[in-house]
């Protein structure tokens, strides 16, 4: 049932004005995403993919269409409304990492949990400490990010889009800067998050990392070519 997906987007569009020619990024996608799923988008540059992830995360709004996530009608949110949504009801995870590098992996962590206002101060330093240690990284703590591995910052991204508990992880292109042995490690916490009940979406280029997705979304040319599993 649409009304019960966690994503559901309706007739999307989103055209680029560049002076007298127009770009189509995204051609009328409809998808719905359900509570528990684990879904890979694959594309090659250019494809759209950013800009659906865009049109899911609140970044940007569709020309024409509907997007509502979590519940919430996205693509009529005020910037503030948006912000506060996104704290709520949404984990972001970026390629490269997007840790303060003037903050301590704990702080980091806790950097949500301040903007939300959730928690007392000592619960979000009890809760952050709690994550670091779900992904291994206790002992790391009070280390700035450049004294740690791109692996390690990695996981520590995770641990804070997790700060908030949200129902849903966006994940753009997370292991695009790791290597093999670190990517299995990080798709292993995936795993786990999704077997908690949390929906993953991940954008990557990586055919071998879609394989062990249960659900594989292709884009090209801002429409959604294939959605099922890879074989």
């Amino acid at each position: 049932m649409a009304d019960k997906n966690v994503i559901q987007l309706t007739d999307v569009s989103k055209l680029y004005q560049m002076g007298e020619v127009s770009f189509t990024a995204l051609d009328k996608v409809s998808l719905g995403i359900s509570k528990g799923e684990f879904v890979a988008v694959m594309g090659p540059s250019g494809s759209g993919k950013s800009t659906l992830l865009n049109m899911i995360t609140g970044i940007d709004r569709p020309t024409k269409g509907e997007v509502t996530v979590t519940g919430h009608a996205v693509h009529d949110m005020s910037e503030n409304r948006l912000a506060t949504w996104r704290g709520e009801h949404m984990g972001i995870i970026f390629q490269f990492f997007q840790l303060l590098p003037v903050l301590s992996l704990l702080h980091n962590v806790m950097l949500p949990m301040d903007f939300a206002r959730k928690y007392t101060p000592q619960q979000r330093s009890q809760r952050a400490m709690r994550l670091l240690e779900d992904v291994g990284l206790a002992d790391h703590a009070y280390k700035l990010p450049g004294m740690v591995s791109g692996g390690e910052q990695q996981r520590a991204a995770i641990a804070r889009a997790m700060a908030n508990d949200p129902p849903l992880i966006v994940a753009d292109e997370p292991t695009g800067n790791l290597d093999s042995n670190t990517t299995e490690k990080i798709f292993e916490l995936f795993q786990i998050l999704v077997e908690q009940g949390k929906t993953m979406l991940m954008v990557t280029h990586d055919v071998e990392l879609a394989r062990q997705v249960p659900r594989v979304m292709e884009i090209s040319d801002g429409r959604i070519t294939k959605d099922d599993s890879i074989i």
